[in-house]
């Protein structure tokens, strides 16, 4: 076909393949033009908003991927049925649209649950509201993150006709968040309603201090499968979130930040209280992170040589 040829509207007409393509291109570059244009506009009109600014701030790749798809789709939906390939390029695309939508949806949970943490900060003095939303949040938005992908990789499968069943029960699985899963994902199941019920009734928060198996720490992080307990020596320790549902344990700033503390020692019988006392409440006024609610020496201990004294 010569220059003077394609640019006939004839020629246009007949080349179904070369005009189909040309339109997918302009398409995209249209829905580009569109993703650039909004993520400004969006970007300002959430600026005073933490939690809207971060869905948009993690929603912007995503949705550079999701427009484009969404245009090819029109495109190849209106495409004519002697187009090369039609049905596998469509599939494709679908897929692509899925895995865009998925991605779009689990960005969009991140940036909702850092927006939500980041307006509440655990670096306060009564920490325990705080505390509260930010367990909450990590733990609901990881849930929600877990559901979406399974929703996404049944939804990819059920395009495949002989896949359909199996994704059909992985959807349904995703529904029910695997109340009737498998006998191989039970423990994985069971964990994620543990987080579930931890998430609602809060027997344990980000930053409590915690005593569990005989170890002192505070809990680092609450997955959606284990709980980080940030040990007093640096180490860590793991546990599946179901041990705390189904097992004791000590909880030392459930309702309040505050903790008493306690330090231990031994002293000759001849020497004199009073002094001892007088040093303690000068060495608690002194200290900055002291909160005046309490400070007594009291023996708590008599030995064959020596007495033991708490102070509190």
């Amino acid at each position: 076909m010569s220059f003077l040829e394609m640019g006939s509207p004839t020629a246009w007409a007949n080349d179904s393949s070369l005009y189909v393509l040309l339109f997918a291109a302009g398409a995209i570059v249209l829905a580009l033009l569109v993703h650039a244009v909004g993520a400004v506009v969006l970007r300002r009109l959430t600026a005073s908003n933490p939690v809207a600014a971060r869905a948009v701030q993690h929603a912007r790749a995503p949705t550079r991927l999701l427009l484009p798809l969404i245009a090819l789709q029109a495109v190849w939906e209106s495409a004519p049925d002697d187009f090369p390939q039609i049905a596998t390029v469509q599939h494709a695309t679908s897929l692509l649209l899925l895995l865009a939508l998925t991605w779009l949806g689990l960005r969009v949970a991140r940036g909702v649950a850092q927006g939500i943490i980041s307006m509440h900060p655990l670096d306060v003095a009564d920490n325990l509201n705080a505390r509260r939303i930010h367990t909450q949040t990590r733990t609901l938005s990881r849930i929600v993150m877990v559901v979406l992908l399974l929703t996404g990789l049944a939804l990819m499968l059920m395009t495949f006709p002989g896949a359909r069943q199996f994704g059909a029960s992985l959807l349904a699985s995703a529904g029910v968040l695997g109340l009737v899963a498998g006998i191989a994902a039970r423990p994985i199941f069971s964990n994620l309603i543990a987080g579930m019920q931890i998430a609602l009734a809060q027997p344990i928060r980000i930053d409590d201090v915690l005593v569990v198996q005989g170890e002192w720490g505070r809990v680092e992080d609450i997955t959606g499968t284990y709980v980080v307990l940030k040990i007093w020596d640096e180490r860590r320790l793991i546990i599946p979130l179901q041990w705390f549902i189904e097992n004791p344990f000590q909880n030392w700033t459930h309702t309040s930040a505050s903790i008493i503390g306690t330090v231990y020692f031994w002293v000759d019988y001849r020497m004199p209280l009073e002094p001892l006392r007088g040093e303690a409440q000068r060495v608690c006024e002194a200290a900055p992170e002291w909160d005046r609610r309490l400070c007594k020496l009291q023996v708590v201990e008599a030995g064959e040589r020596s007495i033991q004294l708490r102070l509190l």
